[in-house]
């Protein structure tokens, strides 16, 4: 910084040095990402607005369609969501009588969820705009974009996982 004063002047004047531009956060991955995730919630919630349910709501109901028994700690980590607030959304699928909760024979602290056949009628339901939703968060891109977008996020997630804790 240069200070220029002249003692007879009134004012004393300062150059600062140029300030760099500030950092381009509209082409950062992590902007992208979660704008792209913002546009895919958007657009999940206007397909679904019939079921009133959450992506996540709707990954719960599907891998406990796949798996059914699946106790809550393994369950969180296959739909990739953080087992301190999965309880929650376990009870509100429950109250909605789409999941059911139980004590492990085994272990009785263990829980196990299962889909009720409520729960499996509305995800059997939602497959259709589910799909549709797919098909709008891709709609801008050409089909060998949207194989290559496809591929080089599984590609970035599972370079990810491999990284990651255990419990991520």
């Amino acid at each position: 910084m240069h200070i220029n004063y002249a003692p007879n002047q009134a004012a004393c004047t300062a150059t600062l040095p140029r300030m760099a531009k500030g950092f381009d956060f509209r082409h950062a991955p992590g902007h992208l990402i979660r704008r792209a995730h913002q546009v895919s919630v958007a657009i999940f919630m206007e397909e679904t607005a019939a079921f009133d349910v959450t992506p996540v709501q709707f990954a719960i109901l599907n891998a406990l369609i796949e798996d059914p028994g699946e106790d809550q700690v393994t369950l969180a980590r296959k739909v990739a969501f953080d087992p301190a607030t999965f309880g929650s959304v376990i009870t509100r699928l429950e109250a909605r009588g789409w999941v059911q909760r139980e004590a492990d024979a085994a272990d009785r602290r263990r829980k196990l969820l299962s889909v009720t056949p409520a729960g499996a009628e509305v995800a059997q339901q939602m497959k259709r705009a589910v799909g549709k939703v797919q098909q709008r968060i891709l709609g801008p891109l050409e089909g060998p974009e949207r194989e290559q977008l496809l591929a080089l996020l599984d590609r970035l997630v599972d370079g990810h996982q491999e990284q990651a804790a255990p419990d991520v």
